[in-house]
């Protein structure tokens, strides 16, 4: 099935640890109550970047998902620290630099998890803060086709664009190079204006102009909203700015949005391009992307049609589903997520199911059998023939499940802030006793306790 969510599970149930330590808050954490504020404090010669309103050179994240701004010989990490030197966290150059940009690739190993900075014609290769053998390099060796004199750069993996790949900025073009073919697209986005700088964070893409950004989609060029923001308000904490203060007011609004808050989520979902979501009210976590930071987002960014809370979801056939009530909603899984034609529809008439407010559902890899709970019962349908038969309600040990899902490692049922571990349905449906109850906020959510 999904790998980024077999992977998050093997680290629940191994123990393992991420590559980064466990942690409540991080530098470009902004889904928690923690705050900080930039305080000013500048190394001698260094801008104020609270004040400065020429914005950055370059912006990119580091191997370690925390954000890099740079600006001359500086480069300030994380959205609260002071500058640096540039030369004593990338030696071997000197501001300013025309662009940045880490490369995430599976299928190129050799530049997978590198921070690349360009200046005129050379780029300069990083990986853990140092210099890699053999660089600077020409621009045009390592990335045929592609100008000198950058003005920005981003990272586009597959899901997004056709291929992991790259998209340089100069200009009103855009280069986008496929980093496994090696092949170049030249376009010319009307609609974005120029970028000084580009970024990307958690499946979205920031194109800076000066300290003003705007956020576009990678295939279309489309930018949302139409007017520009202010980078101040968002991606640098500065004395007396931020944006979503009147949600910070509101307690409720700040348990849901914060991950470690132990309240429960309402489903998990993940698909195959290795997302992995958590759903709880009216807003999701990408489980995915957790190395870059975490962030809560509304569920119509994602889901546009979606609001309020989902009763349970489940992935199947390339497809996510969504059970609100007695409706379904399906959406096709692709570089974003499209409702399909016609839907919500009836669950009864889409499923076969006919209660309402379901507790959970789930399906599991290579099997076209959809579980779903309700009080203590579960049941199951199957997918290919979903008029067909339903199977006898059976009884499981949970008097009350908040989600569900199931990878090759077994199925998870989530109860509050726990969660609980059955080799699969068969060991679900025949046990006595509830097993182990387990962390969610420590195991998936990477919280200390």
């Amino acid at each position: 099935m999904r790998d980024s969510l077999q992977a998050l599970c093997l680290c629940c149930i191994l123990g393992l640890a991420f590559p980064l330590p466990l942690q409540k808050s991080r530098a470009n954490d902004t889904g928690s109550q923690d705050s900080e504020t930039y305080g000013g404090v500048e190394p001698l010669g260094a801008p104020n970047r609270c004040e400065d309103e020429e914005g950055f050179d370059a912006a990119t994240l580091d191997e370690n998902g925390v954000m890099n701004f740079f600006k001359g010989d500086f480069v300030w990490k994380g959205g609260v620290s002071s500058a640096e030197y540039l030369s004593a966290s990338y030696p071997g150059i000197r501001g300013p630099i025309d662009a940045a940009c880490r490369i995430h690739s599976r299928h190129k190993l050799d530049v997978h998890n590198k921070v690349f900075l360009f200046k005129d014609s050379s780029a300069w290769m990083y990986s853990g803060g140092m210099l890699q053998d053999g660089y600077p390099k020409p621009i045009h060796e390592l990335f045929p086709g592609i100008p000198d004199k950058l003005d920005a750069a981003v990272e586009c993996p597959a899901g997004e664009c056709l291929s992991d790949s790259v998209l340089f900025f100069k200009g009103g073009d855009v280069y986008v190079y496929d980093l496994i073919t090696g092949k170049v697209k030249q376009k010319r986005w009307t609609t974005i204006p120029k970028c000084t700088a580009a970024l990307r964070w958690l499946e979205r893409d920031y194109c800076f102009n000066k300290i003003m950004f705007h956020r576009f989609t990678p295939v279309r060029g489309e930018i949302r909203p139409t007017y520009a923001l202010d980078a101040r308000n968002y991606f640098i904490r500065c004395p007396g700015r931020g944006h979503g203060k009147e949600a910070k007011k509101n307690a409720t609004i700040m348990s849901i949005m914060d991950r470690c808050s132990n309240r429960s989520f309402d489903a998990f979902i993940s698909d195959d391009l290795d997302r992995v979501y958590a759903l709880r009210g009216n807003w999701y976590l990408s489980l995915h992307t957790h190395l870059d930071g975490w962030h809560a987002w509304p569920l119509r960014e994602a889901w546009k049609e979606l609001n309020g809370i989902i009763n349970a979801a489940f992935y199947w056939d390339h497809k996510m589903y969504f059970i609100q009530g007695s409706q379904v909603y399906i959406y096709k899984a692709d570089q974003s997520y499209t409702l399909i034609e016609g839907y919500p529809k009836p669950l009864q008439e889409e499923l076969g199911i006919q209660d309402d407010n379901l507790d959970a559902a789930f399906s599991c890899p290579g099997s076209s059998l959809l579980y779903f709970i309700k009080g203590n019962k579960l049941r199951s349908v199957d997918l290919l023939n979903p008029m067909g038969t339903q199977s006898l309600k059976q009884t499981i040990p949970h008097t009350h499940i908040d989600a569900a899902t199931c990878t090759s490692l077994g199925v998870f049922l989530f109860d509050g802030p726990v969660y609980y571990k059955y080799q699969d349905p068969a060991q679900l449906a025949t046990a006595t006793e509830l097993p182990e109850p387990h962390s969610i906020s420590k195991d998936f959510m990477k919280c200390v306790e």
